[in-house]
């Protein structure tokens, strides 16, 4: 090698040349260059939301609506350009790029919102379990046609059950997520937090004492997908996501389709109409969409009480009505005279257990809109106006409830009306190498009750047979701003994401006409009174930081923390740290701890109102006393608290070729949950409580119950995922089992035992609300469903499998273990043409019920069926026409 010298007296002018030649360099490369360009799909039509980045740098941009691009870069740069759902690549600067992006049809298929603020991550690749309903694949061949039936019967975590006989109940069905209360899961709309409703459920339900959100209130015919976070994330996105988090993803595809269905049980009743009619649209021509959606659902009623051989009868003079299960056609004909005697017939005397008529009429719209090259403004909400008549207790002439008009006894029918109404609006655009997205999101359920065939006893004779009984609403305005980033060049990639949040909350109670509250008020459901008026609200404030760490191509660590400031009770701060190792592109472990809060509702704190409830198999008015009455306080009942829980995940994830595994354990604790206390003032082992029901009747009622920060709770289980997908010549077969394991149990130990209460600790919380929080769900639950679909045919074969539950009746009823049962869905569906399929099947196609009640928790014979497992329908079959254009 030649070695150049340079003497002492050279060294200054090498040092000048260097220092020029260095300047030279920097002059050079700091003479950026403006790039344009279009990236675009497989299909050759330009790609939004695309990232366009500088390699080795920080610089960086986002394809507009059409796919273009602009980017200031160095004049040796190299891009690097990516979007979710197709392979990265990377290409050298020229002029007037066309980059044509290659699919990833495995990221295609499993793009999740949820559970991550990287807008890359697949549901494999979370360090959480996620689960994707492609619900727009799906609900063609699906028997069933609202939210909460078909996610019943889709994730096995998941549960809902119609009740009977449970007031506003019996309109919105609550359900669980991972065993936990319907308040204990958040739902989302397009990433945004959706509203509960302003019902709190109080009948001894699955439930008792939550309040939790109407997902049958959201078209199904309006969404794409849906996503269930199974982990916990309040430290992500707040209050409530202590079980997990629902995002429903809504359609934002061009094209026309509407589907219409009828079906019925197998009893003949249970008839149920929908038609729902979805139109998308591109608008402008930078890649803007609107999507619009309208739907009806129309469901009638059942009747699943002794099968119409209970009637409630007299042998003699009609004077004393009593229950009576007739066992042979010789005494039915002998009674049948009597009652044809007295000018009746048997329909005069048969209770109504069973689904109440339910109907709903539903709007929604999805809106994207883009302004100018990197800014967007969209839009999503809609309306659903329910409508619904469900029924009471029945009651007898016996008990002499104005005879003069009923004279043989009536049912009261609960009618209710809901208004559910929604509104996001939002702005993204990037500042620099930024994404920001600022939001309003509006919320409002209000519920008016009219409460008939029934009368006031104090109004005697002059009684009205119809009352607006009154009702009670909800609102919900949440502002949030977010920033996010990815650093493809820090580690081997890093995702940061931090915002605030700002929520304001109103509930009301409003009182019905007077009518239905003066005196002991309309029978069965006595109307809210000026006394049970409310008009509260309170604000929240919170501020998180979520960063995504891909400290080498295998290893990914995640941290959250959120604060958060209430009002009414505090501040909260919780943290999650989540992580998953990638052994290889087919094995991976993944993990969570997490802590994580609920905030009590306005509802929990405020609600009071009087009610029919069963005592001894006495109908009797029980009352809910707000949690800072005057009653509470000489109680010694303390103020409301926030639950908190400490949540711990650990799994792994298997993907080979078409096959895709997953298992997951998990551990919930959850302390200071709120409950909904028994009927405090009744004690089943002696006399009642003097002082308490003297308390309570100067207050109308005889006997309360109230709201409490009372029990501690650990809940453990495990969630499998297996999906296999058999490519054939014609089609796909597939199979997918699903399965779930809970089991929560009650600390023994009360948190907060008033000593007015003292050894009534089974009144204050006894075997009944315990059964309702332990085993009323199934502890387990799995699916198997086995597919088939190819251009002309889709096929559908599913057994859903619900384990035991136990109910427990007491004080006045007993412990009942309900066996485990299998249901049975199957469907076949047929396109006539490219645009019009055919589709028919059943739900329960073998006409499972769960096991009878024992004749003590039944309420002497007359509910035949728990609403537990499956519910109490039966066989259900349908047919479907679809149209797609």
């Amino acid at each position: 090698m030649n070695q150049i010298f340079l003497s002492r007296n050279q060294l200054p002018m090498r040092n000048t040349l260097l220092f020029l030649f260095t300047l030279l360099v920097h002059i050079v490369a700091a003479q950026d260059l403006t790039v344009q360009g279009t990236v675009l799909d497989e299909n050759g039509k330009g790609l939004p939301g695309a990232t366009v980045a500088v390699q080795g740098t920080n610089r960086g941009t986002s394809t507009g609506g059409d796919g273009s691009f602009t980017l200031t870069v160095p004049a040796n740069a190299t891009l690097i350009v990516s979007s979710v759902g197709y392979k990265t690549q990377t290409i050298a600067l020229q002029a007037n790029l066309k980059i044509n992006m290659e699919a990833d049809l495995t990221q295609l298929q499993n793009i999740v919102v949820v559970g991550s603020r990287n807008p890359s991550r697949t549901e494999l690749e979370t360090p959480v379990p996620v689960d994707v309903i492609k619900l727009d694949e799906l609900k063609t061949v699906l028997p069933q046609t609202t939210l909460n039936d078909m996610m019943t019967y889709l994730a096995p975590s998941f549960n809902s059950q119609r009740q009977s006989a449970s007031d506003g109940t019996e309109h919105i069905d609550p359900a669980s997520l991972r065993g936990l209360g319907p308040d204990q899961v958040l739902v989302l709309v397009n990433g945004k937090r959706r509203h509960t409703t302003s019902l709190v459920n109080y009948q001894s339900t699955v439930g008792n004492g939550s309040v939790g959100t109407d997902l049958s209130s959201i078209p199904a015919s309006a969404i794409e997908r849906i996503e269930v976070l199974r982990d916990g994330a309040a430290a992500q996105y707040g209050s409530d996501a202590i079980a997990g988090v629902i995002n429903l993803v809504l359609k934002k595809d061009a094209g026309l389709s509407a589907n219409v269905t009828y079906g019925g049980s197998s009893r003949g009743d249970g008839e149920t109409f929908n038609a729902n009619v979805h139109y998308g649209a591109t608008v402008g021509s930078n890649g803007g969409s609107i999507n619009l959606t309208a739907e009806i659902n129309d469901r009638q009623r059942t009747n699943r009480t002794q099968n119409h051989n209970l009637v409630i009868y007299d042998q003699s003079d009609l004077g004393n009505f009593f229950a009576y299960d007739f066992s042979n056609d010789g005494a039915r004909e002998r009674d049948d005279d009597l009652i044809a005697a007295a000018g009746l017939t048997r329909d005069d005397f048969n209770f109504q257990i069973g689904d109440a008529d339910i109907r709903n009429i539903q709007f929604f719209a999805n809106l994207a809109l883009p302004v100018g090259v990197s800014s967007e403004f969209y839009a999503a909400g809609g309306a659903n106006f329910r409508s619904g008549t469900g029924f009471g207790f029945r009651r007898l002439p016996s008990e002499g409830h104005v005879l003069a008009i009923f004279p043989n006894g009536f049912q009261p029918e609960l009618e209710s009306n809901i208004i559910d109404n929604s509104l996001i609006t939002g702005f993204k655009t990037n500042l620099g190498f930024w994404n920001f997205d600022i939001s309003n999101t509006f919320g409002l359920n209000d519920f008016e009750y009219t409460v008939s065939n029934t009368v006031n006893d104090s109004l005697g004779a002059n009684s009205p047979t119809s009352f607006d009984a009154g009702g009670h609403s909800f609102l919900q305005n949440t502002i949030n701003a977010d920033l996010t980033r990815f650093y493809p060049d820090i580690m081997s990639g890093f995702n940061i994401a931090f915002g605030a949040e700002f929520r304001i909350e109103n509930y009301q109670i409003n009182a019905g006409e007077s009518g239905s509250y003066i005196g002991e008020g309309a029978n069965s459901f006595p109307g809210f009174s000026p006394l049970n008026e409310v008009d509260e609200s309170r604000s929240n404030i919170s501020a998180y930081a979520d960063l995504e760490f891909n400290i080498t191509e295998q290893l990914l660590v995640t941290t959250a923390g959120r604060f958060e400031n209430y009002s009414d009770f505090g501040s909260t701060i919780n943290g999650k740290l989540a992580a998953r190792y990638e052994f290889s592109s087919a094995f991976a472990l993944r993990g969570a701890i997490s802590t994580g809060f609920r905030a009590p509702s306005l509802h929990q704190q405020y609600f009071n109102n009087i009610a029919t409830d069963i005592v001894d198999g006495e109908l009797v008015s029980s009352g809910i006393f707000r949690n800072d009455s005057d009653i509470a306080r000489q109680l010694g009942i303390p103020e409301l608290e926030e639950e908190t829980s400490v949540n711990a995940s650990v799994g792994f994830t298997i993907s080979a070729g078409d096959l895709r595994f997953s298992a997951d354990a998990y551990n919930i604790d959850i302390d200071d949950r709120i409950i909904l206390t028994g009927s405090l003032g009744n004690d089943p082992f002696g006399s009642p409580v003097a002082d308490l029901v003297a308390l309570f009747s100067a207050n109308g009622a005889s006997s309360g119950r109230f709201f409490t920060n009372a029990v501690n709770t650990n809940t453990k289980g495990l969630d499998v995922v297996v999906d296999y997908g058999i490519p054939m010549a014609t089609g796909r077969f597939g199979i997918s089992a699903l399965y779930n394991y809970n089991k929560t149990e009650v600390d023994d130990d009360l948190n907060q035992l008033p000593a007015v209460f003292d050894g009534q600790e089974d009144v204050y919380f006894g075997p009944q609300e315990k059964s309702l929080i332990e085993t009323n769900n199934p502890q387990h639950k799995g699916i198997l469903t086995l597919s088939f679909t190819d251009n002309l045919l889709a096929f559908m074969l599913r057994n859903t499998y619900f384990g035991e539950v136990t109910r427990n009746g007491f004080p006045f009823g007993e412990e009942q273990v309900h066996d485990g049962k299998v249901v049975t869905d199957v469907s076949a569906s047929y396109n006539i043409t490219p645009q019009i399929s055919l589709t028919v099947g059943a739900n329960n196609l073998f006409d499972v019920f769960p096991d009878e009640q024992v004749y003590s928790n039944s309420y002497f014979g007359v509910f035949k069926y728990a609403p537990v497992q499956m519910g109490m329908v039966g066989a259900f079959y349908f047919g479907r026409v679809s149209f797609k254009l």
